[in-house]
């Protein structure tokens, strides 16, 4: 089987940088994207059935947006991205998902664009690790062109 590498679908703006380095890299080693979106934990079970409602609207959400990212990912690594969605805190979510597939070789993450610092999942990477397995990390440079992840990839 094709080694994965995972990215973490969020909302910082560097995350495109992530995406087109990792299909890429998938495209160029004969691999495949495995795009990973986290949505917030569940809350107060008092308010369990408003929970769910906001839980099933936040996972179609996901599902939309990795749709939407995939159709690109696929575009530029010639292979349709595997969609992951978990919930709550990230670093978990990632090593749940790492512990589950062997396959996952590489976790690819962007820095954050000039002084923001690295951001707050590389900080916590770098930190804490990953957990479980080792797994190489990737950090990719947030401002990346598409003449340099051409470049680099």
């Amino acid at each position: 089987m094709p080694r994965k590498f995972l990215v973490v679908a969020d909302d910082s703006p560097e995350f495109e940088a992530a995406l087109r380095y990792a299909a890429r890299r998938a495209k160029s080693t004969g691999g495949r994207v495995a795009l990973l979106r986290i949505m917030p934990g569940g809350g107060d079970e008092h308010w369990s059935g408003v929970r769910e409602e906001i839980e099933r609207q936040q996972r179609a959400e996901a599902e939309a947006l990795l749709n939407r990212l995939g159709e690109g990912a696929a575009e530029r690594s010639g292979a349709q991205p595997i969609f992951l969605i978990e919930e709550g805190d990230p670093q978990a979510a990632i090593r749940k998902v790492v512990g589950e597939d062997p396959e996952i070789k590489i976790l690819v993450l962007a820095a954050g664009n000039g002084g923001r610092g690295p951001g707050p999942l590389v900080s916590a990477v770098l930190k804490h690790g990953i957990g479980g397995r080792k797994l190489p990390v990737t950090i990719v440079p947030g401002e990346l062109t598409d003449a340099e992840v051409e470049d680099l990839a």
